[in-house]
């Protein structure tokens, strides 16, 4: 009976749209690639790269958000221009949004080597944002619901600056830059698209021969909603595994006086490997433990990715891509 009335909560929550702005879709496994939430990141392992991600979060409660990606990265003009595509899917109680973007990012060499650089990208697109009104409870007078489809195309673009070197990364990213702006007004259901910041870190210190540490933070704000805050530490066994994990908690950075009082901060624990099956495929599994109010509710969130190099001979980096 708690399970049912929870799921039943969180579905108001989560169907409550006139009083939602649309948040973005979060993945747990964005560290081992950028693109995700920074255009500038395009291009950085120097070859053609083809990541997906397949996400099933909070798995046992109606209406819980899944989440689908596809990304393709290489680089141009010896390797000084990073190109990426991206495709997601994200579905979220009645909500169902679909998101493409061309990624371009000029790679500035700030060392004759070319491992230091200070990359600057942005990426143009559009947004597909849906509700389902066949969600909703139609024998529910009290509530003002859509009784079919909505859907709004959108135009969107996001901006970001990524340095990195052998040692140390760093990155500052911001999206729905131009969809925020959109007058929505004739779709009444559809929530309106809020940019996103991103700020990231990370080092990678050599522990031993064949072994690695790369501690790394992320936070994210929306400027409406709670802070949210990741910590991750991913240990490197032999340059073919990734193990370790995560820690997201919300943080308080500045005043915003419209969130209620008494908001947990505490949201998942995420345990994460990654393998390198060959030189050409990697395969990653992460599993995010809920530690704030869902948890005992929820038997957590699954998220897959798969990702596939193709090596060119031609191109030689001076030092492996270990962000």
């Amino acid at each position: 009976m708690k399970k049912l009335l929870l799921a039943i909560t969180i579905a108001l929550l989560l169907f409550d749209v006139p009083a939602m702005a649309q948040q973005d879709a979060q993945y747990s496994q964005y560290i081992f690639n950028g693109i995700y939430i920074n255009p500038a990141y395009a291009g950085y392992k120097e070859n053609l790269n083809l990541h997906m991600f397949y996400r099933n979060q909070w798995t046992g409660i109606d209406g819980a958000p899944k989440s689908m990606s596809l990304a393709v990265d290489a680089i141009a003009n010896n390797g000084n221009v990073g190109l990426a595509f991206q495709v997601s899917s994200d579905k979220l109680g009645a909500q169902n949004n679909l998101a493409a973007y061309g990624n371009y990012a000029y790679r500035i060499k700030l060392n004759d080597e070319g491992t230091s650089r200070l990359a600057l990208g942005v990426g143009l697109g559009a947004l597909q944002l849906g509700i389902d009104g066949s969600m909703f409870n139609p024998n529910d007078p009290e509530r003002d619901a859509p009784t079919g489809n909505q859907t709004a195309i959108v135009p969107d673009a996001r901006a970001g600056a990524y340095f990195s070197n052998e040692h140390f990364f760093a990155g500052f990213s911001v999206d729905n830059l131009i969809s925020q702006y959109i007058e929505l007004d004739r779709y009444a259901f559809i929530p309106q698209p809020k940019a996103h910041f991103y700020l990231t870190a990370g080092a990678m210190f050599k522990l031993s021969d064949g072994l690695k540490l790369k501690p790394s933070f992320l936070i994210k704000d929306d400027r409406k909603g709670p802070t949210s805050l990741d910590l991750n530490a991913f240990f490197l066994f032999g340059d073919r595994l990734w193990l370790g994990g995560s820690y997201r908690t919300g943080v308080k950075l500045y005043e915003k006086n419209h969130l209620q009082n008494n908001l947990s901060n505490l949201n998942s624990a995420i345990a994460a490997v990654e393998f390198y099956a060959t030189d050409k495929l990697r395969i990653g599994y992460a599993h995010d433990f809920s530690v704030g109010p869902l948890r005992g509710y929820s038997s957590g969130t699954h998220e897959i990715s798969v990702g596939f190099t193709f090596l060119k001979p031609t191109v030689r980096m001076a030092t492996p891509r270990f962000f």
